[in-house]
């Protein structure tokens, strides 16, 4: 049965700033992947119709293995709107079904991905962000690591303000 996981949240920093978390490689690379991962890789696609592949690095003590996804991008309207289905993929963007990869039976093959911008103006920008799949257990591991992933983009503009203010 698909379940729909929602997060939202509040950064200190422009739309336009935001925006270039999902359009831009280097910043791509310092949110994706849960707590303790890194994404040593992003090689990004950024239109309709195309598609970005993103690497995620398990720690060292759980395997170190590189775990790939492919975000095939539906619809993009600039600063609003970004649609894709994320899927696991190889380093190619070729798609892999997660049981070729050991992922419990029922880890969702597609994840129909919706992200909101909302420019709050004053320097702050609101993302919602959709999930929608048939997550099985992989419900709550899911939420969990997209939470941290959020965490992990607001640390960025966090950081930005930090050397603002020692300027």
């Amino acid at each position: 049965m698909k379940q729909e996981i929602i997060v939202t949240r509040i950064f200190n920093a422009p739309i336009e700033s935001v925006w270039k978390c999902w359009t831009e490689p280097d910043f791509v690379m310092q949110w994706w992947g849960p707590d303790n991962f890194i994404s040593p890789k992003a090689t990004i696609n950024f239109q309709e119709n195309n598609f970005s592949i993103v690497c995620m690095r398990a720690p060292i003590e759980s395997g170190g293995q590189d775990m790939y996804n492919v975000w095939s991008y539906k619809k993009i309207v600039l600063y609003e709107t970004i649609e894709y289905i994320q899927n696991l993929s190889d380093e190619h963007g070729n798609i892999v079904d997660p049981a070729r990869l050991n992922m419990p039976s029922d880890f969702p093959k597609d994840t129909e991905t919706k992200v909101t911008f909302n420019n709050l103006g004053k320097c702050k920008t609101e993302i919602t962000f959709r999930e929608y799949a048939d997550f099985g257990q992989m419900f709550v591991p899911a939420k969990t690591g997209l939470e941290q992933c959020l965490n992990k983009m607001a640390e960025i503009f966090n950081k930005s303000l930090s050397k603002d203010n020692t300027k």
